[in-house]
């Protein structure tokens, strides 16, 4: 196996919006490709239709494609392994279930779940392991035939054989299991539907993939899987190499779960973080380039990713730390791009229309570079540039920066800025800050904070704000002047 051309498999089984756990095992599966100069194989895992949706389907791929992790066999592209939903393959599983029957490497069982629970309980009231007993491995056909005279409807169990599974793992190193210790498991339901340890195993194979990169908790799995292989004929030299990435926990150090809240990645899609930064958090649970290095591009760790840096130790989701990663990916964009990617959350806030008018493209443009420094998601993008793009019949001043700033004794400043714009006669960033300095603190003797805040509640109806400046140039000199004359009407005379 090791002399074959890398063919590695990223094969969830979307039953909702794919989760982190999900998406950092496909980064790992696409960089350990990219960086082997091998095969990245996209397989879908649908033959539980009760579970997995064509809607949750579709929102897998679309996930992939939005964080970049593009793949050379599967869904949309096809590949000559194909098909690459299992659904579609529920021939292939038939004829090996065949197959093993005929060969002794399955039996049917006619066990129904009751009997199966009943006996697991006496197992555990007797101390003894709950796995399945093997009462049906050795039937006979008349034990067969009364059953079916019964009406009962058998499942197929693989024939776990005796001795040891053991492999390397290039995560943890030799594992071992006693097989004693794994009973005999079910391939086809009894409605003839496979079951994953029979569809992933006859997949692996088939699709001649050579490394198996998947969490821990698939660890158990693995001898279930190795004897399904040996039984197809593979021999030991071409097994599929396995590597066990470790659990990613919640702050509460339990294993990260649908509990924890916002763990998919179309919710952080929804709330603002790119698809860079979530590439690049998540390649940190559980792998570092090195040299401390946090902050490195998809090709980048596609360069450098090994599984031997990968850690054995749990990995822990820190949604600061990401919060961190996004706002410097923000940072590292062209302000163009900034401006492109913050335009989809201001439509979703109804600020702008789609596609946006020339005067909004306008605002955004020019308002985009005077955030993208202080912005850590791009859903904040609404609340820091909302003022420059509502009308202002929908316009408002928050009450408190109102309670604090437009009072009466803030109205010689919002009035001396009033006239100072209203007689300026270029209307540009640079203009307008001459005009306001040297009415407010040249003539009024105000010290900046004093002078400015209150025009700037006026302005955007709040106390922290884009440059006040470049606001104004923005939002244009009509504007500015209303909403300053605004102001100055909810301040009570006298």
């Amino acid at each position: 196996m090791a002399d074959k051309p890398v063919r590695v498999r990223f094969a969830p089984s979307p039953s909702g919006d794919l989760h982190v756990g999900n998406i950092r095992t496909g980064l790992y599966d696409w960089a350990y490709a990219r960086h082997t100069g091998g095969t990245f194989v996209f397989r879908i895992e649908d033959t539980d239709r009760t579970r997995v949706t064509d809607e949750y389907i579709h929102a897998a791929i679309e996930s992939m494609r939005w964080l970049g992790l593009d793949w050379d066999e599967g869904p949309e592209v096809g590949g000559g392994y194909g098909p690459y939903l299992q659904s579609q393959r529920m021939h292939t599983y038939r004829e090996w279930t065949r197959r093993f029957l005929h060969e002794g490497h399955a039996y049917h069982c006619y066990c129904t779940p009751e009997e199966l629970e009943e006996r697991r309980e006496a197992a555990r009231a007797a101390g003894r392991p709950p796995g399945y007993d093997g009462r049906c491995r050795d039937l006979t056909d008349a034990d067969r035939a009364a059953f079916e005279a019964q009406g009962r409807v058998p499942t197929v169990r693989f024939r776990m054989p005796e001795g040891t599974t053991t492999f390397t793992d290039l995560v943890r190193g030799e594992v071992s299991f006693d097989n004693r210790l794994v009973p005999d498991f079910v391939l086809v339901r009894a409605d003839g539907y496979p079951l994953y340890t029979l569809a992933v195993a006859v997949d692996d194979v088939l699709m001649e993939i050579t490394h198996v990169v998947r969490g821990e908790d698939l660890l158990s799995s693995t001898p279930r899987q190795v004897a399904v292989y040996r039984a197809m004929g593979v021999a030991e030299d071409d097994l599929p190499q396995f590597a066990h990435l470790p659990f990613v926990m919640g702050q509460d150090n339990a294993k990260l779960s649908k509990r924890h809240g916002a763990i998919t990645i179309g919710w952080y899609r929804q709330h603002g973080f790119l698809p860079e930064a979530m590439c690049n958090y998540l390649a940190l649970l559980g792998w570092s380039p090195g040299e401390d290095r946090e902050f490195f591009s998809l090709a980048e760790m596609a360069r450098d990713f090994t599984l031997e840096r990968v850690n054995r130790n749990a990995a822990r989701f820190d949604m600061k730390k990401l919060e961190a990663i996004n706002g410097d990916w923000i940072r590292a964009l062209e302000p163009a791009d900034f401006a492109a990617r913050i335009t989809p959350f201001l439509q979703t806030a109804g600020l702008v229309a789609q596609p946006p008018t020339e005067a909004e493209l306008r605002i955004i443009s020019g308002g985009a570079p005077l955030i993208q420094e202080r912005t850590v998601r791009l859903t904040e993008a609404a609340e820091m540039l909302g003022f420059l793009l509502v009308d202002d019949a929908h316009f408002s001043v928050e009450p408190e920066a109102a309670s604090r700033l437009l009072t009466p004794e803030s109205r010689p400043a919002l009035e001396a800025a009033h006239a100072a714009l209203a007689g300026l006669g270029e209307w540009t960033t640079a203009d307008i800050e001459s005009a306001l300095r040297t009415a407010l603190i040249d003539k009024l003797g105000l010290k900046p904070k004093i002078a400015f805040s209150p025009v700037r509640v006026a302005i955007s109806g709040r106390r922290v704000s884009p440059p006040l400046f470049e606001s104004l140039e923005l939002l244009g000199r009509n504007r500015s002047l209303s909403r300053l004359q605004a102001a100055l009407d909810r301040i009570p005379t006298g």
